[in-house]
């Protein structure tokens, strides 16, 4: 992965370039769950994100598995935003501009530089302006439109891959999380066909059986699962009781513009 300052006047003041292994264009949920599974299995990736999520306009969120009583959306996207960060994901307050071919994948223009990967992920719902450059096939519903994607996550363009709302899934938190790791899935067993499972696991697990810790795995002793688990927790009580409760995004109807 690369990244620098360009200066001159070629481009937007403070151009930035980068490249890397995959493009996400979209920071919600989706877009955010693909990021979380393409870094931790040490792909260079980059989050675009142009607003915030539109899951920030729901009063709270009650249907999301694991929260017996709901979460406030918005302490729900912090807290997978600093998730996927951990990972090692790169992110960037930048709007999409045109995706274009290059010898080896693709180049994403934005209003902040230019950004190359082998791999791009669209997660911007409802935007697919940006995709105009590939004659991507889509499909108009009304005055939505979608990106038509295989069982797994893939376009009609190699190399591209559409998830959550954009590819037609239902408009729910925990579906767009679901397909958002499908696809994250896809793109690493596309990038590494050795690629296991991203799985933690005791120790033991796999060795103590005669085999080796296969791609993506990993065993771990039991007094680093405590030290994991306390971490984790204390992370946990930490955002709980410093979060102060904040309104609702409005819809873009009423005031700016908000995309997923």
């Amino acid at each position: 992965m690369t990244e620098a300052d360009d200066a001159g006047d070629a481009g937007p003041s403070n151009e930035r370039r980068w490249s890397g292994d995959v493009v996400v264009v979209g920071g919600g949920v989706a877009g955010l769950s693909t990021a979380l599974f393409t870094a931790r299995a040490d792909l260079d990736t980059l989050v675009l994100q142009d607003g915030v999520s539109i899951l920030q306009r729901n009063a709270i969120l009650e249907n999301f598995p694991g929260f017996p009583a709901g979460i406030d959306p918005r302490l729900f996207c912090l807290m997978l935003e600093e998730q996927v960060e951990r990972a090692g994901c790169g992110h960037r307050e930048s709007r999409a501009l045109a995706v274009t071919r290059t010898d080896d994948g693709f180049a994403v223009e934005t209003d902040d530089g230019t950004v190359e990967a082998t791999r791009v992920v669209a997660a911007s719902w409802s935007d697919t302006d940006y995709l105009d450059p590939l004659d991507v096939d889509l499909v108009d519903s009304g005055s939505k439109r979608y990106v038509p994607v295989d069982d797994a996550g893939r376009t009609g363009v190699d190399g591209l891959y559409a998830a959550g709302r954009l590819a037609e899934r239902y408009h729910q938190a925990i579906v767009a999380a679901g397909h958002g790791s499908q696809v994250g899935i896809t793109v690493v067993e596309d990038a590494d066909p050795d690629f296991y499972h991203d799985w933690v696991t005791p120790e033991g697990y796999f060795t103590n059986r005669g085999r080796e810790v296969p791609k993506g795995c990993e065993e771990i002793s039991e007094e680093e699962r405590r030290r994991r688990a306390r971490r984790a927790h204390d992370r946990l009580g930490t955002y709980l009781d410093e979060w102060e409760d904040e309104t609702p995004v409005p819809h873009p109807s009423f005031v700016g513009d908000v995309k997923e």
